[in-house]
């Protein structure tokens, strides 16, 4: 974010070509960039079907080409249910959202489910529609983004189940993934 940096990603942000999906890589690290390329991999190819939850624009592809001021915009504002700057343009793709799926479609998080600030939100639009890898159960974000790149690699998707009430989201730590060499 540096005037003058010349870093490829701070280059590519003043030339406008930086990417939403790209920006978040870099500064989520491991743990985005396993969301993005699970994603990409088991994405239904026939419509827009990858989304990203912003801080303050709802739902918003990956593609999307960023500029500083909306990055500035991003760290603005908490994510949390309680603030409405992040709440109600959510609120608003997910119900738009919901009114194009199909009766037998799902959406799967991959993000956080052990926190309420996406799940107060998209359960009371998708219900039991809603639903997450059930191996992430237990797993911090670096482990959860481990998960995903070894999945979409080895091109095996990950089993899904619904979140409910009901859904344990928090359990035992799995064991360690064996490290990739």
């Amino acid at each position: 974010m540096r005037h003058g940096a010349t870093h490829q990603l701070a280059l590519r942000l003043e030339a406008g070509t930086l990417t939403l999906g790209e920006a978040f890589a870099f500064m989520s690290g491991l743990y985005f960039r396993g969301k993005l390329a699970y994603a990409t991999t088991f994405a239904d190819r026939a419509r827009p079907s990858t989304f990203v939850i912003t801080p303050t624009r709802g739902l918003q592809p990956p593609d999307l080409v960023i500029t500083r001021a909306l990055i500035d915009e991003f760290a603005g504002v908490d994510v949390s249910q309680d603030d409405e700057r992040y709440r109600r343009p959510l609120l608003a793709d997910a119900r738009r959202l919901e009114g194009a799926m199909a009766s037998h479609e799902r959406i799967v998080l991959l993000g956080s489910v052990a926190t309420a600030k996406y799940l107060d939100v998209l359960s009371g639009v998708f219900g039991d529609r809603l639903s997450f890898p059930s191996d992430f159960v237990g797993r911090g974000d670096m482990s959860r983004g481990g998960l995903m790149l070894r999945a979409a690699a080895a091109g095996t998707e990950l089993e899904y189940v619904a979140l409910t009430e009901q859904t344990p989201r928090h359990g035992r730590r799995p064991p360690r993934l064996t490290p990739v060499l």
